[in-house]
């Protein structure tokens, strides 16, 4: 198979899979102080210790949970809940972006009956916030500002420094869904003044199930989602899931020795991919900013055709790609974040994400691009859209 869908989940990195055997025979509990458990310990330290040099933070900043979407859910709710704590009866607002991921839009949806204010920030043609609004949107109310790095069907990266700038300007707290960003573009949390940045390690080559929360020291220590023990500073209770931790550390590992190669090896990939479909399949549209995004994202328009006619024509022959996000494939509304940019329900219908990784090659593009125009060539002979 041709797989184009590494912004949905990436196959494991082959030291990752190395790591996990050996580490599947730890079977002891990391929190046990006998020599076993105390060997365990060690190695979720050194885990630690390894995704901080990589982000350039302290290792007691890094907290583990079980994915992207639940450090979303602990940031968000945690800072609500620290300032409605005690009875307090003042409304919070909150100021995000309306291309968020499902787990910032849908989580903040649900926390708006809680005297939760929200503002959605609307987004420019290539799906860019205007710091402009952003700043007009700020209130004495404010307490958070959360906007994803990086989009995860588009690809266009956010000015994030600008954000963070603006929050620590009126004390405001700030987070960032990083998940899309982390290995692709270079983060260091000693000049990012963010407060909290979530990541998930499916996307960088690690095993599903282990993600992380960056918690800023002298930030707001927030409260835990999931009460218990005493793990992860307290924020996170229940038993370390080990294998996936020091999995997590490896793959950061392999990340500060293969990402620069990596993105220039990836891009080269989706600037070939994207120039040969310009070149070979006429009415389309790129979605996504022209310079300022991903380089291993491409989302495409094509006009007059379903995108999951498409999908299902690529899939036949072996090739995989997405028509948007997969946390909410099943859908059968257009794209949020892509109606975001303005334009039509049947354009947002008809696009493709194309995400590249580090096992892409050129003949993969190559072959992806011939049977693509013949699909699209053959849908749009079949389609009774004119």
């Amino acid at each position: 198979m041709i797989y184009l869908d590494n912004n949905a989940t990436t196959p494991l990195h082959p030291k990752v899979k190395e790591v996990i055997k050996e580490t599947l025979d730890y079977y002891s509990n990391p929190s046990s102080l006998y020599t076993n458990g105390r060997v365990i310990r060690e190695k979720i330290n050194n885990a630690r210790k390894e995704i901080a040099t990589f982000l350039n933070c302290k290792p007691n900043e890094i907290i583990f949970t079980s994915c992207g979407s639940e450090s979303n859910n602990t940031v968000l709710k945690g800072v609500i809940n620290n300032y409605l704590k005690d009875g307090n009866k003042n409304k919070v607002h909150i100021i995000t972006s309306i291309i968020e991921h499902p787990s910032i839009i849908n989580t903040l949806k649900s926390l708006e009956s809680e005297n939760v204010e929200v503002t959605y920030l609307n987004v420019d043609e290539n799906g860019m916030v205007n710091i402009e609004n952003l700043k007009k949107s700020i209130k004495k109310e404010t307490v958070l500002i959360s906007i994803m790095f990086a989009n995860n069907e588009i690809g266009t990266i956010e000015p994030i420094e600008d954000i963070s700038k603006i929050a620590l300007e009126n004390n405001i707290l700030f987070h960032t869904d990083a998940v899309q960003a982390i290995g692709k573009v270079d983060i260091d949390l000693k000049k990012l003044k963010v407060d909290y940045l979530s990541l998930s390690g499916h996307k960088i080559y690690a095993p599903k199930g282990i993600g992380v929360i960056f918690e800023r020291e002298g930030s707001i220590h927030i409260p835990p989602l999931i009460n218990g023990g005493h793990q992860e500073n307290g924020l996170r209770a229940g038993t370390e899931n080990v294998i996936g931790i020091i999995a997590l550390g490896e793959a950061f590992r392999m990340l500060k020795l293969e990402m620069k190669d990596e993105i220039k090896k990836v891009k080269e990939l989706r600037e070939l991919l994207e120039s040969e479909i310009v070149k070979n399949i006429p009415d389309i549209k790129i979605n996504g900013h022209p310079t300022m995004r991903l380089a291993g994202t491409l989302n495409v328009s094509f006009k007059k055709i379903e995108g999951e006619s498409i999908l299902l024509r690529l899939d036949f022959n072996k090739i995989a790609v997405s028509t948007g996000s997969a946390c909410s494939s099943g859908s059968l509304d257009p794209s949020p974040v892509i109606m975001a940019l303005g334009v039509s329900p049947e354009i947002a219908h008809s696009s493709i994400r194309f995400s590249l990784g580090r096992e892409n090659t050129k003949e993969e593009i190559l072959k992806t691009v011939e049977i693509l125009k013949e699909s699209v060539e053959f849908l749009r002979m079949m389609s009774p859209i004119k």
